[in-house]
């Protein structure tokens, strides 16, 4: 049973982790995201191969498949995040986004079992004889993406949000280290189901084939399902309000109506329309012009007789414009997150260039292409346990921070770990075609250069302290600066920025491989990756996104501190301080 978030504010501090939430809802929640990471990510990272190998796509199409795919599953968490905070709830969007996951998991399934499915096997290595998929095949195969997508838009904005439900009232002060903490240990957490992903479900894959590679993730994401409503009985289950969309949509109208309207000192009480109870009487003073939204021009003309507006179009309440308000002042510092994404997501390239060098680990023992993204979740993993643990502990006590670092500070320093990652893997990149090169094999793009796979490592531990740095450190902003009935909204900005990214790094990649292979020269992204250049296409990402670092000072600099949560969940607490 769902009970409403008054009903959770009476809850006293003693009854609510023995009845409902705490720490023993943990393993359900988190290996419900873990297990549906198990199952995407693990599919993604090798998908190249398959859209290549299978489908007989060129790498060019192929990747802009795999951006949109993974743009449309990072698009749709914020309708997921929506849906649960204005009218289902998060418990309910979740399940929902569970079952229809592995739908999509058992047709992607249905493709590697169905031959017909499938354009006719070919070994031509240029693919240039070989028959390509046709609309129906593809129809098909989109057909699980798509059902994978909608269902990542269930999970991914409502678990972790949904997780710190569990524990009782997060955004008190004093339990902002252990709202800090759960947020570090549910990222790796994920990160080591993703770990295991890229491993083995990849090693899989390789070796025993695409249909036992895809029945595997079917597998557990069944168990996934089965574990998250067993967890049911123990979940504390906040009630959806009204629809949060709307009422945005009210403010910012309102604001617009009204825009010409002088705005009116605040004298006295009764000035700003609030809702009967409502401890906000009045906004704040950041983005005043939104005021004018809340504002009683004519009491007789703006308010029915029992207080309510007469045109909620035209005057809406004080918390509907400071939830306007704390949308719009992150969206600047939120785009600085688009370009890091789209670093984040050149995940095919390298599976392309591990395929041509040598992969030999432990004697005869090869590293599957697609597993070295593996180093950056290590290393995501070991720096935020180590982070968490020793160094925040230490560096608080200089910086009078609960987190150590400010969240800014967080965020920042991913960026710039972002820019060294992209100038690492185009330097790599530049080595191993030259070694191509002098050894004869630049019109052989699968010919193994002689030349560690292992020079790839750097730049996927770089990668991984950007991610921690940058990706945990956008979530907690975003989590701590919305307020607390926007918590999933706020979630889910995380992975609308990884959309974004992935949209921007289609179009950088489409506009790369059009403008290089102008007069008959060969595309920088070209499907022989010892013909192209590889480098160079690094090299532009790493100037932008030195770029966006430069970008991100602006944005921090507009955007002010940090310290306080929002104004909403301020005055309520306050007020409950007073009351108390």
């Amino acid at each position: 049973m769902e009970v409403s978030s008054d009903a959770v504010k009476k809850t006293t501090e003693e009854e609510v982790p023995k009845t409902k939430g705490g720490l023993r809802t943990m393993p359900f929640v988190i290996a419900n995201e873990a297990l549906e990471k198990v199952a995407a990510v693990g599919l993604f990272a090798n998908m190249i191969l398959y859209l290549r190998n299978e489908y007989h796509l060129s790498t060019v199409t192929s990747i802009n498949i795999l951006f949109v795919w993974n743009a449309v599953s990072s698009f749709l968490p914020i309708f997921g995040a929506f849906f649960s905070d204005s009218y289902l709830g998060r418990f309910k969007v979740i399940g929902i986004g569970t079952i229809i996951t592995l739908l999509g998991l058992i047709v992607l399934f249905l493709t590697a079992i169905l031959k017909s499915a499938r354009p006719p096997h070919c070994d031509n290595i240029f693919l240039d004889k070989c028959v390509v998929a046709n609309s129906s095949h593809l129809a098909f195969l989109f057909s699980a993406f798509v059902l994978m997508s909608i269902g990542a838009g269930g999970i991914r904005p409502c678990s972790l949000a949904f997780g710190a439900d569990q524990f009782d009232r997060p955004e008190n002060p004093k339990n902002e280290r252990v709202l800090q903490s759960f947020f570090n240990w549910y990222y790796a957490s994920v990160g080591i189901s993703v770990m295991i992903s890229i491993t083995v479900i990849i090693y899989i894959q390789n070796q025993f084939g695409w249909v036992v590679g895809f029945g595997v993730p079917v597998g557990l994401m069944l168990f996934s399902t089965a574990m998250f409503f067993l967890g049911s009985p123990l979940y504390f289950k906040v009630k959806a309000k009204k629809s949060l969309v709307t009422g945005l949509a009210q403010a910012a109208c309102a604001a617009v109506k009204k825009r010409r309207q002088a705005l009116q000192e605040k004298v006295s009480d009764g000035r700003y329309h609030h809702e009967k109870g409502s401890k906000l009487v009045e906004p704040s003073e950041k983005l005043r012009c939104l005021n004018k939204a809340c504002m009683i021009v004519s009491p007789e003309k703006d308010l029915k007789p029992n207080g309510r507006a007469m045109d909620p179009w035209s005057l809406c309440t004080v918390e509907q414009v400071e939830e306007l308000k704390a949308l719009i002042r992150v969206v600047p510092i939120w785009s600085t997150g688009i370009m890091n994404a789209v670093t984040i997501s050149q995940q095919s390239f390298p599976v392309l260039q591990a395929l041509s060098m040598d992969r030999r680990f432990i004697k005869n023992f090869k590293i599957p292409p697609g597993s070295f993204a593996v180093f950056s979740l290590l290393t995501l993993t070991i720096w935020v346990a180590i982070y968490d643990t020793l160094i925040v502990p230490w560096i608080s006590g200089y910086t009078k921070r609960p987190r150590g670092l400010s969240l800014k500070q967080r965020m920042g320093i991913g960026l710039f770990f972002s820019c060294i990652a992209m100038a690492l893997s185009a330097e790599v990149e530049r080595i191993r075609r030259g070694r191509a090169i002098s050894d004869g094999l630049a019109a052989q793009p699968l010919a193994v250069v002689n030349m560690s796979a292992m020079w790839l490592v750097p730049q996927y531990c770089v990668g991984g302290l950007a991610e921690a740095f940058n990706i945990i450190g956008q979530i907690e902003f975003y989590y701590s600066q919305f307020p607390k009935k926007m918590a999933s909204v706020g979630v889910a900005l995380f992975s609308l920025g990884m959309g974004a990214g992935n949209l921007v790094g289609s179009l950088i990649l489409t506009v790369i491989h059009r403008a290089s292979k102008r007069n008959g020269a060969v595309s920088w992204v070209s499907s022989n990756i010892n013909m192209g250049h590889y480098d160079y296409y690094y090299w532009v990402l790493a100037t932008l996104s030195v770029a966006n670092l430069l970008y991100f000072f602006f944005c921090c600099w507009l955007y002010g501190s940090e310290d306080q949560r929002s104004w909403v969940d301020d005055k309520i607490s306050e007020e409950g301080e007073q009351g108390a």
